[in-house]
């Protein structure tokens, strides 16, 4: 890696080298990361002057720069997303030409068409079309390289979508992964058939993933379990301030992961001690801030969110600050279980332990469900096999056990 003594030397960057590093603290990046930025448009600097390549066209060959760094033994060789920074900087500088628009595929129109309708006429969240869209993307993919399709769905037979399903299944671990990707392909052939691309309606011949419902008992942590991973967060760092109120957000009122990553600022009233919570299927529901959450969301809000515009009330630790996914969001989780010495858990787990705690205490199914907000009662009432003790109580002898 190259240092970034360029900056008073000769070549076509050197003239940008200020205005870049201004343009990234700017942008909030640490310290490393920018001299890790601006060590990368060094080694550009130099391969440009060695090779007399004009500055307006270095992002067309950034590729052979990256190949360059390969021969020459580098290990960890830059990717253009870290120069597309430096080309954008230098865009908005009018050095380098404005960038060209893709070209686009009949796959990729087939897939801007299904996005649009799983928008607007499913409605379904942005989270929720994103993995239909990567499903559909290997679907047609597997198809588009076979003659006569452009798209990869022309000529689509029922025969080659259960062969796919079937496919899927051999290597899928988890009934419930197989029956999501029976659910995302199903939503794919309706699509086709509403555009008149299919002729008949595929997905409704879909053969559905057999499986038992309610076979197993539901995923629980124990309250000191919750408890060790809201201390296992370091309260003296802005992570750690990040980490627990996400931590407190999901074990305490019983959030959803993408709950959580969809909260913005503006959802929490202080005053009246409430939130909006931004559930599925565009759901809002106003839910009470109990003190342990608000203290700890405040806590984080005041000292350990970075500043910035974005409306996410939970962000990045590092620029660019953005808002979280619901991955990362669990990700969190799995990392404070590493550090309380718990096995691996996702951000539901919590969500069970809640309502795990609350009947364990009294409360009735009724209440659960309110709390974590089920459109059905029969959702909740897969808590009640865990209160194994109550189950007891009712149960009635197997016949001819006393033999």
């Amino acid at each position: 890696m190259g240092t970034v003594s360029w900056v008073s030397g000769v070549g076509p960057l050197v003239a940008y080298a200020a205005g870049y590093r201004c343009e990234l603290e700017r942008r909030g990046f640490s310290p490393w990361t920018v001299q890790h930025h601006l060590q990368v448009a060094g080694q550009l600097n130099r391969w440009l002057l060695a090779g007399g390549v004009p500055l307006e066209s270095a992002p067309a060959r950034a590729g052979e720069f990256f190949a360059v760094l390969r021969a020459g033994g580098q290990r960890r060789v830059p990717t253009m997303r870290t120069l597309g920074l430096l080309f954008s900087y230098l865009r908005g500088e009018q050095v380098v030409p404005p960038e060209e628009p893709a070209a686009v595929t009949p796959a990729e129109r087939l897939l801007a068409g299904y996005h649009s309708y799983l928008i607007r006429d499913r409605g379904v969240a942005p989270s929720t079309a994103r993995r239909y869209e990567q499903m559909a993307r290997r679907f047609l993919a597997g198809r588009v390289s076979q003659p006569g399709t452009q798209s990869g769905a022309e000529g689509l037979s029922s025969s080659e979508v259960t062969a796919y399903l079937v496919g899927c299944c051999s290597r899928l671990t988890t009934t419930g992964s197989a029956k999501r990707e029976a659910a995302d392909l199903r939503s794919l052939l309706r699509f086709l058939y509403l555009r008149g691309i299919t002729a008949a309606d595929l997905g409704a011949a879909l053969p559905p993933v057999a499986s038992w419902r309610d076979t197993r008992l539901p995923a629980v942590m124990s309250a000191a379990d919750v408890a060790a991973l809201l201390g296992s967060c370091d309260r003296s760092c802005p992570s750690g301030l990040r980490d627990l109120a996400i931590l407190t957000l999901l074990g305490r009122l019983g959030l959803r992961a993408g709950e959580v990553a969809a909260l913005r600022l503006g959802d929490i009233d202080w005053r009246a001690g409430e939130m909006v919570v931004r559930g599925k299927g565009h759901r809002r529901d106003r839910l009470p801030v109990t003190v342990e959450a608000g203290e700890a969301l405040a806590g984080y809000l005041r000292d350990g969110r970075p500043r910035s515009q974005c409306p996410s009330a939970i962000l990045t630790c590092y620029a660019p600050y953005r808002g979280l996914g619901p991955g990362a969001v669990s990700a969190v989780v799995y990392r404070a279980c590493r550090r309380a010495g718990l096995a691996p858990a996702g951000g539901h787990r919590l969500r069970h332990a809640l309502a795990s705690e609350m009947l364990r205490q009294g409360s009735d199914l009724v209440g659960i469900s309110q709390v974590l907000r089920h459109r059905d009662l029969a959702t909740t009432s897969v808590y009640a096999k865990v209160d194994r003790a109550a189950l007891r109580a009712v149960a009635r002898p197997w016949p001819g056990a006393g033999r």
